[in-house]
């Protein structure tokens, strides 16, 4: 009888253990789905100009967090890169905590699939926008909406199953 609490407890942590392996850590719920996203107003990569939110409008964009210290954002941008040679999705990129300088570097040795390209040096942005780290990218409509929150690199799979249908299904929404 003296044993039945502690063997209670070890069998009830093994059973969470076993139910949060099975989570997949890329789908972390996001609250902003189905909300606008958050607005900001960030200086250019190349700091002559600024940047808002209001670019986000217009048609679906992929806004996606990454930097250039950051090895899983490597891992993706092949296929960001294919993306934009294709012109099936507009890719805005903000630098995340990263100095210009590295940045720009990075895109020129790797290349470039941002329409543009903005810096959050201190993560401002990012945690409005409920960012974890880098790479995190978000889907939104042509209304600046939140469709979907993807949290690591973006792999060939996850664009056919998750990205690919929620943008048919808003070209099917879009008048």
């Amino acid at each position: 009888m003296r044993y039945l609490l502690p063997v209670s407890l070890i069998v009830g942590l093994l059973v969470l253990l076993g139910i949060g392996l099975r989570l997949d850590p890329s789908e972390v719920p996001s609250p902003l789905i189905g909300k606008l996203a958050p607005p900001f107003d960030l200086p250019t990569l190349e700091d002559d100009g600024r940047v808002t939110s209001d670019v986000l409008l217009g048609q679906p964009t992929l806004v996606n967090f990454f930097a250039s210290w950051c090895t899983p954002c490597l891992a993706e941008h092949p296929l960001f890169m294919r993306l934009s040679a294709g012109g099936s999705v507009r890719i805005v990129g903000i630098s995340y905590k990263d100095r210009p300088e590295d940045t720009s570097r990075w895109l020129a040795r790797h290349g470039n699939p941002f329409a543009l390209v903005a810096r959050d040096a201190v993560g401002a942005s990012a945690i409005d926008w409920g960012v974890y780290g880098v790479p995190e990218s978000y889907l939104l409509d042509a209304e600046g909406r939140i469709v979907h929150k993807h949290v690591g690199p973006i792999s060939d799979a996850d664009w056919r199953g998750t990205f690919e249908p929620k943008l048919r299904d808003l070209a099917r929404l879009t008048p």
